[in-house]
């Protein structure tokens, strides 16, 4: 199978191209500034801003499956135009398409959000999520648009370098005991969307991990897993700061959960520190 990971510079792309490499896919692989250091893919870089770029790729890789995880947050040009540019594209050459979503789409006014759930963004950045996940399921009515929550790793990922930096003095701040996600691994997401893309399935996917937890809880236990001192982490509420977007939303991923092989494991599972059987 020869596929196509637009966004492979980011964290979930360079999961998505280390995990398809070891299975034996032949991966093409797209990078906006640096090329990823990982072996055994093509890289090719790829502005979604430019619709020539897009297409010089996709004619260049003849992709089976094109899995795009590219954003630029409130950049509409990339975040919605550009995703909506590689549906058609992948379209046109008859390539499967996943691409990636976001939480963001909701407000956080329900709380709870199954895939049937509708909509309602209150940043720009879940404005331009939405509008993506709206042309795409018009323009390619098979693809997967598959939806995620806060995306944590062994070390790696934003929040856990924030929860370091707090710790440690490097930054000062507080995290939020009202802001509420449905964290999923780096790894899970990523076997989660290569099981979708070879599959039939079509339509909003909900991946995000069973446990509902706050920004500050999530802290404590990466604390925990890492050996940091808890005391030296701030709780504070979202809603006093007037920073902008949804407070509490938690992804519903159970009906996706029931149809993949691989388990997705919740925030208090992967940061205990203890070894998981997770399927892949």
């Amino acid at each position: 199978m020869t596929l196509l990971i637009i966004g492979a510079g980011g964290f979930l792309g360079g999961e998505l191209v280390r995990q398809a490499t070891a299975s034996g896919c032949a991966v093409a692989a797209t990078f906006t500034r640096n090329p990823g250091r990982l072996a055994g893919a093509k890289w090719l870089r790829l502005d979604l801003r430019n619709h020539e770029e897009i297409v010089s790729v996709l004619d260049e890789v003849d992709p089976r499956v094109v899995i795009n995880t590219a954003s630029r947050k409130a950049d509409w040009a990339t975040t919605a135009e550009g995703a909506i540019r590689v549906a058609m594209a992948a379209a046109d050459r008859g390539a499967r398409l996943v691409h990636v979503s976001s939480d963001a789409v909701f407000s956080g006014a329900q709380v709870h959000y199954d895939e049937a759930a509708t909509p309602d963004p209150i940043t720009a950045y879940g404005a331009a999520k939405a509008a993506a996940e709206t042309a795409i399921r018009l323009l390619a009515p098979a693809a997967v648009i598959a939806r995620t929550s806060l995306i944590i790793g062994d070390g790696d990922s934003w929040h856990e370098t924030l929860v370091h930096e707090l710790s440690d003095g490097r930054r000062e701040g507080a995290l939020f005991t009202d802001d509420v996600r449905c964290p999923v691994h780096v790894s899970d997401l990523a076997a989660a969307i290569l099981e979708l893309a070879s599959s039939d399935h079509a339509g909003i996917r909900h991946i995000a991990g069973p446990d509902a937890v706050s920004r500050y809880e999530l802290g404590l236990l990466i604390a925990h897993r890492d050996g940091l001192d808890p005391a030296t982490l701030s709780a504070g509420r979202r809603v006093d700061t007037g920073i902008p977007g949804p407070l509490d939303v938690r992804l519903d991923s159970s009906g996706t959960q029931r149809t993949l092989r691989i388990k997705v494991r919740g925030a208090r599972e992967f940061l205990s520190g203890e070894a998981s059987d997770t399927a892949r």
